[in-house]
């Protein structure tokens, strides 16, 4: 087993605007980031957090440089393969919770499942776990409209660990929620990551965040520091 879960050599990422106007989000980053290990990246908007994000995701392709996940450089996959890296191993959780309105609690995170060859009885036996892992196991049967924020972004937590992903990528997780209900679901993302094994990356630009972290680092300008810049 891989003792770094990710691995990023000079990552960059140029976006091009009207009249070859070079944009780059990401500017050579290198990091390692350990199995086990709850990493948050600080930075203010429009500093590449979201970007770094959607490439070690494989949501996105870099424009030079690679990313290395469990021992595969995933940067020149194509998108079936892509598909299943992130089906397999990585789970996202967005600031937008994205529940669907007509699901119920279950039926959201079951959807997660769908894709996959797993028995129903299995999935039905999973999405019960992950409710009880959760504490929601007295809210299975609500729709998203019925939960308060902090629910719902319980619900979208227990969706991204559905199919039992190693990696589990962040995006302003607490960007809808006020900050007692933020400082929850971060409790709970801590401890996923250390009783359930899993490898957590965070970007957001909320300070408190690095209180349920093992490490952070920040960003500005596509570039990754270890100390706040000035």
């Amino acid at each position: 087993m891989q003792k770094n879960i990710i691995t990023t050599s000079n990552l960059t990422k140029i976006y091009y605007k009207q009249g070859n106007q070079e944009i780059k989000a990401l500017d050579n980053v290198s990091l390692t980031v350990p199995r086990g290990e709850f990493l948050t990246i600080l930075g203010p908007s429009g500093s590449g957090k979201t970007t770094l994000l959607n490439l070690i995701g494989g949501l996105d392709k870099p424009t030079k440089g690679n990313v290395i996940l469990e021992g595969q450089e995933i940067s020149k996959l194509n998108e079936n393969q892509l598909v299943n890296i992130r089906r397999e191993k990585v789970g996202f959780v967005f600031q937008i919770f994205n529940l669907i309105p007509t699901f119920s609690t279950l039926e959201n995170i079951e959807a997660a499942m769908a894709p996959t060859d797993v028995p129903k009885n299995k999935k039905r036996k999973r999405v019960i776990e992950l409710l009880n892992l959760v504490g929601l196991e007295n809210r299975a049967n609500h729709l998203p409209g019925e939960l308060s924020s902090g629910e719902q972004q319980r619900v979208a937590i227990a969706r991204a660990l559905a199919n039992k992903p190693s990696l589990l990528l962040l995006d302003e997780p607490t960007g809808n929620l006020d900050t007692k209900t933020g400082k929850k679901i971060l409790k709970l993302c801590y401890k996923l990551c250390k009783n359930e094994g899993k490898t957590i990356i965070a970007v957001t630009h909320a300070d408190y965040v690095t209180a349920y972290s093992d490490e952070f680092l920040y960003m500005r300008d596509g570039k990754v520091f270890s100390k706040k810049p000035r």
